[in-house]
């Protein structure tokens, strides 16, 4: 198609125009672009393309500064001016919120921008492959090396595809030189790379956290051609010619890098790259690192979740906390609790808090996080929130005058529901990362709330991705 006019921002990064009739959704463009399209994939009612051909440029529209903007699905708007971002975040919370939610809202609060646009995130993970991704165009290029090694991003729609990153501008500039470092001593020294779809290879995946507090954390995850169990009499797997070149890249980096704080490793043998499950090993320093938020330090460690952006995540948690209005008096209850972040940072304005959370691993960091702050009126479960959260449950710990609820992407579950509208808490703080399933929570919690405040939070400049808070009060 020639010559079409992008029309408007729609759903997951897209933008979209009308043809015969048909929505056509289009990636890394932006409204008022004039350009030709290639239809990629036809459905009933919609068609995706992709751009061919610029004619012109939208006059609302920025420059991409990451060289790998248009192939990477990860920053899909850098080509939005960050004012237009949050233009079209504060409609998305609002169209979801009406059309999925049906139910009376509140004018909404102004949407809080992100402190930071670039290097806001404390949080990164990269694959690793035996292969890299080339694009279109590099697949022409007969100078290109195409079983180059890569560490990088997973390619969207693509599950054993990995983008070779050079420079990601997400983290400061220092989990480049480290991610770089071990590409390079990798394929210097003759280490593999992991191939997913036959499982073998030794360098698997890397992920890089750092905090607040000045400290850095690498995780590298292995998988040893021969991985037998010690216990059993069989060989130490990190004896064997894969663990000792392991143990030889792990040594570089130490000593490359003498800002990483917490330098730990594993051997994975699953079919995916989770380490929930997994035995980690520290070979530098300790298992964990502090995040700083207001006058309270956090411990993270590599399987804690912790909010990937620091500093707004320290605006995230105020909203909720003034949305609360504790008084010193309040029972509350903080479902999906994570590490306790959102309980410690309310704790000292309430009588007494119950966290809940499914990882067992994150309720002992949310009460090691507890003592190491001297707060001592939490109270921290494990296990599935439907399970937990039960009238028994209620009955012996005390009706929740407030209660905040932070769940995963897919929201709340409907028993989790039923159960808060018969504790009948006062007020209920609901933080989403997902305003559709959060409209249809609070389509559920009608019947006994009224919403009364709408928050937008953005939390990942550059991606599609709102954070939303949304204050109920009981009827």
């Amino acid at each position: 198609m020639e010559n079409v006019t992008i029309e408007a921002v729609a759903a997951e990064g897209k933008c979209l125009f009308h043809w015969n009739e048909m929505v056509v959704f289009v990636p890394f463009c932006v409204p008022g672009d004039v350009c030709d399209v290639q239809i990629r994939r036809k459905k009933h009612s919609f068609a995706e393309g992709e751009v061919v051909r610029f004619i012109k440029y939208s006059n609302v529209r920025a420059i991409p500064f990451c060289q790998h903007f248009g192939v990477c699905g990860g920053c899909k708007w850098q080509n939005l001016p960050y004012s237009e971002q949050l233009k079209f975040k504060q409609q998305q919370v609002y169209d979801q919120l009406h059309r999925i939610g049906k139910v009376e809202l509140p004018e909404f609060l102004p949407i809080l921008g992100s402190v930071k646009t670039q290097e806001y995130r404390n949080k990164l993970d990269f694959g690793c492959a035996n292969k890299r991704w080339l694009t279109s165009d590099q697949l022409k290029d007969e100078s290109l090396v195409k079983d180059t090694p890569a560490i990088g991003f997973h390619i969207t729609g693509a599950f054993d595809k990995i983008l070779p990153v050079e420079k990601c501008w997400l983290m400061d500039d220092l989990h480049n030189q480290i991610r770089n470092e071990i590409r390079d001593y990798a394929i210097e020294h003759g280490l593999s790379f992991f191939d997913l779809r036959q499982q073998v290879g030794l360098l698997r995946d890397v992920i890089i956290r750092n905090s607040a507090s000045g400290e850095w954390m690498v995780i590298i995850q292995f998988h040893l051609e021969a991985s037998p169990d010690p216990s059993q009499g069989g060989e130490n797997r990190w004896d064997s010619e894969d663990g000792k070149k392991a143990l030889g890249l792990l040594q570089h980096i130490a000593d490359k890098f003498p800002q990483i704080t917490s330098l730990l490793y594993l051997d994975n043998q699953k079919c995916n790259d989770t380490i929930g499950d997994q035995e980690i090993l520290v070979f530098k320093g300790e298992d964990h690192i502090f995040e700083l938020m207001e006058d309270l330090k956090f411990k993270v460690g590599p399987k804690s979740f912790y909010q990937t952006n620091t500093e707004q995540a320290y605006h995230l948690y105020s909203v909720a906390r003034n949305f609360a209005a504790l008084t010193g008096n309040e029972m509350v209850y903080d479902l999906y609790t994570g590490t306790g972040t959102i309980a410690n940072f309310v704790a000292k304005k309430a009588k007494q808090v119950i966290g809940i959370e499914y990882v067992p691993e994150a309720i002992e960091d949310a009460k090691i996080n507890s003592e190491i702050n001297s707060i001592e009126n939490t109270l921290f479960y494990a296990g599935d929130m439907k399970d937990i959260l039960t009238d028994d449950f209620i009955q012996e710990h005390g009706r929740p005058d407030v209660i905040i609820t932070d769940p995963p992407r897919a929201g709340m579950h409907p028993d989790v529901v039923k159960t808060i509208l018969r504790a009948a808490p006062d007020r209920i703080v609901y933080v989403s990362c997902n305003p559709a399933t959060q409209a249809r929570d609070l389509q559920d919690l009608d019947v006994a709330y009224k919403v009364m405040a709408v928050q937008p939070v953005d939390m990942f400049p550059h991606t599609p991705h709102v954070e939303n808070v949304v204050l109920l009060v009981r009827r």
